[in-house]
This record gives C-alpha cells, structure tokens and sequence, in this order.
C-alpha cells in the first residue's frame, strides 16, 4: 500500500490514552492509517522528517465568530489604543481616505473601554472626526457599540417617538440625549444599515479568518450564530460558507450555529427545508441553534441573581422576556435542534438550567446541548449542569484581558465561580476549548496557557486557583473536549488509526515548556485532512 504522507521522527501527543505517544504517523485519503510499528514496510508519496518537532491534534476552537472576525480584519483597528485622543486621530485620519464601495460608512473595531479607564468616545468629538459620515466603533465584547450623530439619526434613535428595542438599550445622558453608546441588541439599529453583507464580502471575510486559523494550529471552529439576529451579517450567511468552501478558500473544519431566529423567520435564511443539528460533512456542517439569553459582564448586562458589586442595584438583564426565550429553546427543540444558549450571569443560568430540563430526550443527530460561557455558574448549577449532560463552551481569553475587572464588578465571592474549568472537568461536565473571537485574543495556545495561569493583566489569579488545568487537561480541552461538544468525538480530537488526519506542528511541547511560553510557542505546520493548510517547515 503506497500512503499520500508519512510524518517521522515526530514527537506525537495523540490524546489518544491507548497509545499516548509515537514518532511516526502514516495518513491516506485525508485519514490516519497508522502509528510507528503499524506502518512497517510501508512507503509513501511523501515522507516529511521533523526533526524531532512535536505533533499535536489540530486545535478546535468551539466558540468564535468567523465572518465577523475576518471583517474586523478589514475595517479600522483602534485594539491597541489606550487614549481617546489616539482614537479620535485614527478615525480622523479613517474619514479622510475615499468611501468604500458600500457608501460613505466609517466602521471601526476592537474598542474596549477598560483600557481607558472606563471611558467611551465622545459622541460630538465622534461628529467633528467622522467629517460629516457615519460612523460606528464595534465594542470588542460584541454586547454593543458606540455611534456618531449621523449613524444615530440614520437609525431613527434620535426620532422624538423612539423606544428601546427589547433586549437593548439606547444609553442616555441625564437630560435625556443620547450619549451614542448602544447595548446589546440596540447596536442592530446601526447594523442593519450596513447589513446584509455582500456575498463575496463575507467569502472574503471567512478566507482572511480561517488561514489566520490555520497559522494557529486550528483546523476547526465552531461559529456560534450566523445568518440572523443582531450576530449574522446576511440571511444567505451559510451559502458564504458554502462558497468558501468550493473555492478552496475555507481553511479549517467549520460547524455553524444558527442564530434562532433565522428558525422563525420566513424566509428562514435556507434553513425552512427541514435541516437540523448535524446536517452537513466533516468540512462543514450544521451544529446547535443559538439564541442569547442575556448580555456581558464587560458592559454588566450579564443577568444576575444579585447586583453587581460596583454600587448600583444594576442586576443585567435577559433580552426577552423569560417565557418567550424558554418557548423558543423548546419549539427548536422539537424541530430536531440542539441548542447552544448563551447564558453568561447566574440568573440566565437558571433559565437555561430549567429550560435544558423541560427537554425529553438529547435532540437528532446527537449533538449535545450547550451553554456558551457558562460564565458565572453557582455551587447548585455546577451539580445540575452535571446531572443534564449539558456541555459548556468557557472562555480562558477573558482572564488576561478583563480578568481584573471581572473582579471588580462581580467581587471576589462571585468570581470565585466563574469562568470555572477544573470543576467542570472533575464534575464529569463535557467542556469544549473557544476563545469567542473577535471579542477576546482568539489564539488556541494562548487559551491554553491562561487555562494553567488564570493570570490577569494585574498578575492576579482570576477567580479560584483551584479552577486552573495542568497542560495535559487544558490541551485535551482544546482536542478531545471541543470534538466531543461539538458531536465529533469519532473523528476529531486524537491521533488515532481511522481519525481525520488534522493536525499542527509545533516547536516545542505545551506540556513541556515553562507555562508562561506556551502561547509564543512557534506553529511550523497545520495539516486538514493530511494537507497542508500553513506550511513553515
């Protein structure tokens, strides 16, 4: 038998617990063959020496916003600022360059008001730099963002009879203005001016995240919501995908989320023909429906059982009423759906928790449910969620960045209880890897070394110390956990005889090295299906 690849004189972490280690791997027809002594006298097309280099399973990103995160690649980058004026001077300078082809829209991205203290932009200085265009500044969380007066008037937030949208607010001043600042699902009365995106744009988009993927060691994704809501760019946001795909320009395995309400609409975004969770391939298929249940705890919308520890009565707040969130989860669930809820403060915990426990059996295709961040989970919901089999989608990219404030809005009794991970893993709780980029650092080994840390931007531990994973448990969170949340268990996940031969080379071992080099750990190689995806070797 002549294989297409032979890899030798590897360092191979398989997570594989009947053969946890090999130096040599054989791959045919996009799968794995073979280990060491399975391949004797075997040949190859190709035989690759790396030189002592050690092979992982690719890393799966279980919670990320693809087409989003390809199209903040493209618009202007305000993520390393940390002064207003800073900010007002890139937008100026923005506003000065010719319109693009989609009118005279000024869109920026990556702003994250923790690096200024807490301060947005001012909405007149916005108007004086934007020149007379709209403009709209994405928050980096993505639970909201900050408008110009043009953008606000153009979205009829400045009408006399205008009223919140439910689940958002339009954030006002003490006399009543609007100070440009938009929560949650009032950000979409500025997007829905720019959307539906281009189909072109969004395969553009999709190809500029997933080869960034692919330079990571990822070879798959999750993408939590497309298509609708105020989290998709088109209802046709699948076909982009699709034709990513047939053009050779998806670079890494993608499961898709639909945002619920593309199940209610009646158009249905495609999704009307009676597909559910699970429909598609290995490249590309269909996963849980998504649906928001409450905001962030950046923007302390994150619905709460108690208030925030930062002096107000502020609780957060779901984005529907309870009934009609509850009613949704279940009808999709009857329509074959699993569902992913995104569930942050304990309070939509509880909602999702009870909602999870109305259902009478796992959903059609065997995808589990899942609750995406299971951020701020009591004692009593750690014991519920076990007893569900309900996965979590956590994210270890907060802590760096947010961790601090996290702190300080929840106190330190609460964050003692959120973002877990260990006590997931010792509660039998399947948890998936994912970083929920853009809105955090979407690097799989940078999640990896803040599951071990837990170190914020301030040096302090978030939350429990005992929450942190060695780098054996953090690495199979990013393999084996994300393959099994997301229903692919069988193929994903390990270096194993009969798996899909997804895999990255790295430079060294994460379970080796010093825990504070793992996330500059050099990706020589990534492999989907035995091909190369990145190539540095």
């Amino acid at each position: 038998m002549l294989l297409d690849l032979i890899l030798t004189n590897a360092r191979i972490i398989t997570m594989d617990a009947q053969r946890p280690t090999a130096g040599k791997i054989g791959i045919l027809n996009g799968r794995i063959v073979g280990l060491d002594t399975d391949l004797a006298g075997l040949s190859a097309k190709e035989v690759i020496d790396l030189r002592g280099r050690v092979l992982i399973p690719g890393l799966n990103d279980a919670h990320c916003h693809t087409a989003w995160f390809g199209l903040t690649l493209g618009e202007v980058d305000l993520s390393r600022l940390d002064d207003l004026e800073q900010v007002y001077a890139r937008l100026h300078a923005a506003a000065q360059a010719p319109a693009d082809d989609d009118g005279e829209w000024l869109v920026a991205s990556g702003f994250d008001h923790h690096r200024f203290g807490g301060q947005f932009p001012n909405r007149d200085a916005l108007d004086r730099v934007g020149g007379g265009r709209p403009l709209f500044i994405r928050r980096t969380s993505g639970h909201g963002g900050i408008a110009n007066t043009e953008a606000l008037r153009r979205a009829g937030a400045l009408a006399r009879d205008f009223s919140d949208p439910v689940g958002g607010r339009v954030v006002r001043d003490a006399s009543g203005e609007p100070t440009g600042l938009l929560q949650e699902t009032a950000q979409a009365l500025v997007l829905d001016l720019l959307r539906p995106y281009a189909r072109d744009t969004l395969v553009a988009a999709i190809a500029r995240a997933s080869a960034r993927y692919a330079s990571e060691g990822i070879t798959s994704f999750t993408d939590a919501g497309i298509g609708g809501g105020w989290i998709g760019h088109a209802p046709d946001e699948l076909g982009a995908f699709q034709d990513a795909r047939a053009a050779g320009k998806l670079h890494a395995r993608a499961q898709l989320m639909p945002a619920i309400e593309t199940l209610q609409s009646s158009t249905g975004a495609g999704l009307g023909l009676g597909m559910y969770s699970g429909f598609g391939d290995n490249m590309l298929s269909l996963g849980p429906a998504k649906i928001f249940l409450d905001g962030a705890l950046s923007s302390e919308t994150a619905a709460q059982t108690e208030p925030y520890a930062t002096g107000s009565a502020n609780k957060g707040y779901l984005l529907d009423d309870p009934l009609i969130l509850r009613r949704q989860m279940v009808d999709a669930h009857r329509a074959g759906w699993s569902i992913a809820a995104h569930a942050i403060g304990d309070a939509a915990m509880d909602l999702a928790i009870d909602t999870f426990r109305q259902f009478p059996a796992q959903p059609k295709g065997s995808l589990p449910h899942r609750i995406e961040h299971a951020a701020v989970v009591r004692p009593d919901q750690l014991s519920a969620l076990a007893a569900l089999g309900v996965a979590v989608a956590p994210q270890a990219s907060f802590f760096r960045p947010i961790g601090d404030v996290m702190t300080l809005s929840l106190g330190a009794r609460r964050a003692a209880f959120t973002y877990r991970a260990k006590s997931f893993l010792d509660a039998g709780i399947p948890m998936a890897g994912s970083s929920d980029r853009p809105c955090a650092d979407g690097t799989a080994l940078r999640s990896i070394q803040s599951y071990i840390d837990r170190l914020t931007a301030g040096g302090a531990i978030f939350g429990a110390a005992s929450e942190r994973l060695t780098a054996a448990e953090a690495l199979r969170v990013y393999t084996v956990g994300s393959a099994g949340a997301t229903g692919f268990s069988g193929t994903k996940g390990r270096l194993a005889v009969g798996m899909l031969a997804d895999c990255a080379v790295l430079e060294a071992s994460p379970l080796e090295v010093p825990t504070n080099d793992i996330a500059d750990i050099p990706v020589l190689a990534t492999l989907l299906g035995g091909r190369f995806t990145h190539h540095q070797l």
